[in-house]
């Protein structure tokens, strides 16, 4: 497992972005049956490929959406009502109806190991997050569309589907 250089995982996605998005649409619109039998056995490959910890790039870039469950239990494990875990780390954003994070990087993100201080109680977005191997790949494809440009992981993904003769 190789360290992910995010300066060259940047011009990546720059150079493949718009293909990889046709062929996303493309395959939202006309899914093999055999779809998360490949995203299956590819996640398991991108895996061997991919560290985390070496990246972070969804922690110092985008921010999860809370749910009611995940502020109670990060409350909690502060020792904090929901209310005041709200007010000191989070916004709600009224277009999404969703409670995110108020900054960038990610407050629970050690920018030095990149590990989350708060792993245990994580919110279930990260800890789902990139959704690569989800049941009904279909219904995912679109949440790959935009994950492809910040996780190296939803990157090699798409690039093997693409390659993959087990797609066509």
């Amino acid at each position: 497992m190789q360290s992910v250089n995010l300066r060259s995982f940047k011009q990546k996605v720059h150079h493949n972005k718009k293909a990889f998005k046709r062929f996303l649409g493309k395959l939202e619109k006309n899914p093999p049956k055999n779809l998360d039998a490949v995203a299956e056995i590819i996640d398991k490959e991108v895996w061997k490929e991919v560290d985390c910890l070496t990246c972070a790039n969804c922690c110092k870039t985008m921010t999860p959406t809370f749910t009611a469950q995940d502020i109670k239990r990060i409350a909690t494990h502060f020792r904090m009502k929901p209310k005041e875990f709200k007010e000191k780390w989070l916004e709600f954003d009224k277009k999404a109806g969703d409670w995110m994070n108020v900054k960038q990087p990610c407050q629970f993100l050690d920018l030095k190991t990149n590990m989350c201080s708060i792993y245990e109680v994580r919110p279930a977005d990260c800890a789902g997050f990139p959704h690569l191997a989800k049941k009904k790949m279909k219904d995912y494809l679109h949440v790959h569309q935009q994950n492809v440009e910040y996780c190296p992981a939803t990157f090699k993904m798409v690039e093997r589907m693409m390659q993959s003769e087990y797609v066509w």
